[in-house]
């Protein structure tokens, strides 16, 4: 998870209010920013991991498994424990979406030589036997990338029922706000981006059939309003909330590189390098207690999280927004970066022109330009009031 900050965050109404204005000096930071780093060379290659885990208990006197929404007690013991009396720490400990979740990462990165790999692997055992070290009888902690009954009736211990009719963040029927990571950036962006979209995100995950499975599958909800029965697709699994999948757990890699060049090149070769250790990797076949016929959770997290309207969507002719757009904003990349990968670009951008235009006549090449213009399509979704006018030489 990205750098949390502290502040008052804004409701969907008042953040598109500054739509513009955040896209306007977020151009010009960027452009600071850029022409203060272009030059730059040989920097040291850096990077770091960052593993996610949940926490959970096994209950075996009534053979139960739930997720435990303690994951801010154990986040502040960690930090006591660990950097908070040693900056120096080799494990730093950090929030994630869910209220079962925390993040491991090394106290520093690793660097650029082959011996940094032999130290990965004892950092990540620290952490595991750390974070072990302060949880309950009978708890563990999880690295499998889905729960398999997030979202089952009684899957949280202490125990809360959705709220899918009263005032609320996700008003989802399956998934409590209490889940929810108690940081006001977390329920800001589920909030957000149900507004914006104006509905419930909706998640369809193909069930998987065997001789028991009903045919056609099709689910029935007795606390839905209507919604869900519109939104629920015929022999697949649905879920609506953005914990289905920002509530599910992975291993991330951050890089540093030695220069812009050699990041735009490396952009390039994980783009292609990560969907094939995702398909190896691939072990995420429950969801909402089902067996679903998927084995990954990338579509799942990029459902959970469309923001985009029944008009950008296609659904709908545009009239109030100004952009079809193909993807959710968490998905797959659209164009390579580096000047090598230039030739593989075969997709049609949706670009905002005048930004394009600024760009380039600011000196950024074409393909930075048109991949800087495709992101700011979309509308800022977690914004801070304290964080709206900021210095644009100093801050971003």
């Amino acid at each position: 998870m990205g750098l949390l900050t502290q502040g008052s965050p804004l409701n969907w109404e008042e953040t598109k209010k500054y739509a513009d204005h955040i896209r306007k000096h977020g151009i010009i930071q960027f452009l600071n920013i850029y022409n203060k780093v272009k030059e730059r060379q040989k920097d040291v290659l850096k990077w770091g991991d960052e593993v996610e885990y949940m926490l959970v208990e096994l209950d075996d006197k009534n053979e139960k498994v739930r997720i435990v929404l303690n994951g801010r007690e154990i986040l502040e013991t960690l930090q006591e424990q660990g950097e908070n009396i040693n900056p120096n720490h080799p494990t730093l400990w950090r929030p994630e979406y869910g209220s079962y979740m925390i993040e491991g990462t090394p106290g520093q990165p690793y660097g650029g030589t082959m011996s940094e790999f032999n130290t990965v692997e004892g950092n990540m055992g620290k952490r595991r036997r750390e974070a072990s070290s302060v949880l309950n009888q009978n708890e563990t902690l999880c690295t499998i990338t889905a729960f398999p009954r997030l979202g089952c009736p009684g899957f949280t211990k202490p125990e809360y029922r959705p709220t899918p009719v009263e005032k609320g963040v996700s008003k989802s029927l399956f998934f409590p706000d209490e889940a929810i990571n108690h940081h006001p950036r977390f329920s800001t962006l589920t909030r957000n981006i149900r507004h914006r979209r104006g509905e419930k995100v909706a998640i369809n995950v193909p069930i998987f059939k065997d001789k028991c499975t009903p045919s056609p599958f099709v689910e029935e909800f007795p606390e839905d309003d209507g919604e869900a029965a519109r939104a629920a697709l015929p022999d697949h699994i649905y879920m609506d909330a953005m914990g289905f999948g920002m509530g599910n757990c992975c291993l991330q890699v951050t890089f540093q590189a030695c220069s812009i060049d050699e990041a735009r090149y490396l952009y390039d070769q994980l783009a292609t390098f990560c969907p094939i250790v995702m398909a190896l990797s691939a072990a995420s076949p429950f969801y909402r207690g089902y067996v679903s016929d998927i084995d990954c959770r990338w579509g799942v997290i990029s459902a959970s999280v469309d923001d985009r309207t029944q008009e950008e969507r296609g659904l709908k002719p545009l009239k109030n927004d100004k952009y079809r757009i193909f993807k959710s904003r968490y998905d797959s990349i659209d164009s390579y970066l580096s000047s090598c990968g230039e030739k593989y670009n075969d997709i049609d951008l949706t670009i905002d022109e005048e930004i394009y235009k600024q760009l380039l006549n600011a000196g950024i090449d074409k393909l930075l330009a048109q991949h800087i213009a495709h992101l700011f399509i979309r509308d800022p979704l977690s914004v801070f009031e304290e964080k709206i006018h900021l210095d644009d030489e100093n801050e971003s």
